[in-house]
């Protein structure tokens, strides 16, 4: 059974659809903001990108990332509140021939119908990061790590 923070960080991460990535390149680290959509019970993550952007090709080069998913700031309190995940994992390029690439591609395209024309362009990959490590804060005070594998057993009982 998961634990109340686990349910709020898998709630968060299930809720957002935009976050940054933190990569690692020849030029050193880059911070991005990319559109995720969640596989049913946060098996994985899946990112459509094109591959003229650097964090691409850095996810490409070197698959090790990190995204970093945050309540919205309303511009009210205290921003050091907000309930944050800082999300270490792996990336993998679900080729366009491999079974699943349809499966994935749908569950990009029902979270944002607009980018169903990016399919159709050469330069753009479709991605799917695997957590193996998870940072919330959920507040002052409220704060923890935990496996991928955890958030997932968390993410299974909320759907």
């Amino acid at each position: 059974m998961s634990t109340s923070i686990h349910l709020e960080a898998a709630r968060l991460v299930l809720a957002q659809r935009w976050a940054a990535v933190a990569t690692g390149g020849a030029n050193g680290p880059l911070a991005s903001m990319i559109a995720y959509a969640p596989e049913p019970n946060l098996s994985g993550l899946i990112i459509l990108v094109s591959q003229l952007a650097q964090h691409t090709r850095d996810m490409l080069a070197t698959p090790r990332v990190s995204l970093a998913v945050t309540a919205p700031d309303t511009g009210e309190g205290d921003p050091q509140l907000l309930p944050r995940a800082s999300l270490q994992g792996t990336v993998a390029e679900i080729a366009r021939d491999s079974d699943s690439f349809a499966t994935a591609a749908a569950t990009y395209v029902k979270r944002f119908p607009q980018s169903a024309m990016r399919f159709e362009l050469a330069d753009f990959v479709l991605l799917r990061l695997v957590v193996d490590e998870v940072r919330f804060v959920g507040g002052f005070a409220r704060a923890t790590s935990f496996s991928g594998e955890e958030l997932r057993r968390a993410a299974d009982q909320l759907q």
